[in-house]
């Protein structure tokens, strides 16, 4: 066969149709956009030779540390000795964190091959901390090396890259750990159905999500998981969180139809649910084809790679505020414990029902436990109180149960002592990491119209703008509520307007509050309005965030609740 060159380390029993090149011999393009097209479309994915040579143009393309080691510097160190100990005998590094090496469809000697390569990558990159991925990487590109020292070099290059804004390989347990922070953000997201699924079957949510990127680099069949690298190795890391959720997308489909709805489940010990996604993400062959499932991961509307990349730098930034930059015993605390029943006490929810409400906020606080600020039960009604206890934290959670019985609310990202740059005037702050939801008569969340429908947004503004717009909780003497300039520095980074040009400056209208009205949401109406009372409000449809009435349009507040974040690992 042609493939002598590239595969002996292959065992081509084990390839299947893989194993019968055909289709384009060559590959002339140098242009990265066509390159990211034919990646798509699988142009080299019937031929191993095509493909190897390939892959080596992309790695060699890959900017790097101006010294990297390279293929003669594996040679030297390891010699020309045919002589190899089993893999059993060459353990691998800790950094890997106990993942073995797959062996997809390597020859059974092969798999040693690839400890010795990730051991001598150990010696020459000592500032690896953490890197789990590395034996699913080493053994993929085994499959397309002429021998052990290129296949080391390509590694290498990936390790080494230096490239601003473009990310290969997680190398520390900070990086890692924010990772999975993000995909569950993600999913949170952009996969709704599924996210609310491991909610209600997993004790650990953040525990289960700890391991996507296992479901892709380990688990995925090597049929799947080669045209995900023709993909990966073009675009870069984002493709990882795009078949991820795709993985999970798939899962909730799977589960759907094996159990005709959920029904009212129990949580189950995470390790059980791991297990289960682990074991459907190894036999995803028999019922979802590779184009299928990077049809899926590309029809999946996320967020550009710069807002993916700001919301993983915020959660780094909360991990380092809490010490958590090394692998250590999982402290984390999930869901449950963070909501102990026999401590939690609130007027207007349960704890089931916070709970619920907590699957819903950003990974980054899922660490804290609630903190009640003020309750009209307490502090009265006031809408100065209601400032005084809540100023200072962000973000905040409000509650409302109505004179009805109906309870709604809002998370809230910003700390309402923001409303104070806008001097007198009614002035609108926050992100689009706020959002509305109700909870009786149903629940139901509604995000920031963005996140739903990116084509709402265009390129990143070149200036930050100072607009005003109108809300309907004002007269017309006074329907102005300007949008104030605020330092970059200061803004949460995820999903903050700024970053976003938008079609429309009604759908970026968050929170505001001044002496006289608190509103969220904003744009032909307003999610929330709450007088200075606290005792009548208003809501209706509104821009920003696409939402119906949370509740009667015009209702009387029976109780209102503000809670705050409370770092859980605080001592």
């Amino acid at each position: 066969m042609a493939e002598e060159d590239y595969g002996i380390f292959v065992d081509w029993n084990q390839m299947g149709d893989l194993a019968n090149s055909s289709g384009p011999t060559k590959v002339d393009c140098k242009d990265l956009k066509e390159f990211k097209q034919m990646a798509r479309q699988g142009y080299w994915a019937k031929n191993h030779k095509l493909r190897a040579q390939v892959y080596q143009q992309l790695i060699k393309a890959v900017p790097c540390r101006t010294v990297t080691p390279d293929a003669e510097v594996y040679r030297d160190i390891m010699g020309n000795s045919a002589t190899k100990k089993s893999s059993s005998q060459i353990p691998l590094p800790e950094f890997v964190d106990g993942n073995p090496v797959p062996p997809y469809c390597l020859k059974v000697e092969a798999v040693a091959s690839a400890h010795q390569i990730i051991n001598c990558l150990a010696g020459q990159f000592p500032d690896i901390s953490h890197c789990p991925a590395l034996p699913a990487i080493t053994s993929l590109l085994l499959h397309f090396s002429k021998d052990e020292a290129q296949c080391f070099e390509h590694v290498s290059r990936m390790l080494a890259c230096n490239e601003p804004g473009k990310r290969l390989v997680d190398q520390t347990f900070l990086a890692y750990e924010s990772s999975c922070m993000t995909f569950g953000d993600l999913a949170n997201k952009y996969c709704a159905p599924a996210h609310k699924l491991i909610v209600a079957t997993a004790q650990d949510v953040l525990e289960v999500y700890s391991d996507w990127q296992r479901w892709v680099l380990g688990d995925l069949p090597f049929s799947h998981i080669v045209r995900v690298l023709d993909v990966y190795l073009v675009e870069g890391y984002k493709i990882l969180y795009r078949v991820g959720i795709a993985l999970l997308k798939f899962y909730r489909k799977h589960k759907a139809g094996g159990q005709g709805g959920q029904g009212n489940q129990q949580p189950q010990d995470s390790s059980k649910i791991r297990a289960d996604i682990q074991a459907f993400v190894k036999g995803i062959a028999s019922t979802v084809t590779p184009e299928k499932l990077l049809e899926k991961a590309f029809s999946i509307r996320l967020l550009s790679r710069k807002e993916i990349t700001l919301l993983q730098l915020t959660n780094e930034k909360s991990l380092q505020q809490k010490g958590i930059t090394v692998k250590q015993k999982r402290s984390r605390r999930n869901v449950q414990l963070a909501l102990n029943p026999d401590t939690f006490s609130s007027e207007i929810v349960s704890a089931k029902e916070m709970r619920d409400i907590w699957s819903w906020i950003p990974e980054r606080f899922a660490l804290c436990q609630p903190q009640l600020l003020f309750t009209t039960s307490t502090h009265g009604c006031s809408l100065n109180r209601f400032y005084s206890h809540c100023e200072g934290y962000e973000p905040t959670l409000l509650l409302i149960r109505t004179t009805d019985g109906d309870v709604c609310g809002a998370f809230l990202s910003t700390d309402w002592e923001e409303r104070k740059r806008g001097g007198n005037k009614l002035s609108f702050f926050g992100t689009g990491e706020c959002f509305v939801f109700r909870l009786k008569p149903e629940m139901e969340r509604y995000e920031w119209v963005v996140i739903r429908h990116p084509e709402l947004a265009s390129s990143i503004k070149t200036q930050d703008q100072q607009e005003t717009v109108s809300s309907e909780g004002q007269n017309a003497d006074n329907n102005s509520l300007q949008q104030p300039d605020k330092p970059a520095g200061d803004l949460s980074p995820f999903l903050s307007a700024r970053h976003f040009n938008l079609n429309s400056k009604n759908t970026s209208m968050f929170m505001a509050g001044n002496f006289d009205s608190i509103i969220v949401g904003g744009g032909d109406g307003n999610a929330l309005y709450i007088d200075s009372e606290l005792n009548h409000g208003r809501t209706s449809k509104c821009a920003t965030f696409d939402n119906p009435p949370l509740c009667a349009e015009s209702f009387q507040v029976s109780l209102l609740e503000v809670w705050g974040f409370q770092d859980a690992m605080a001592s």
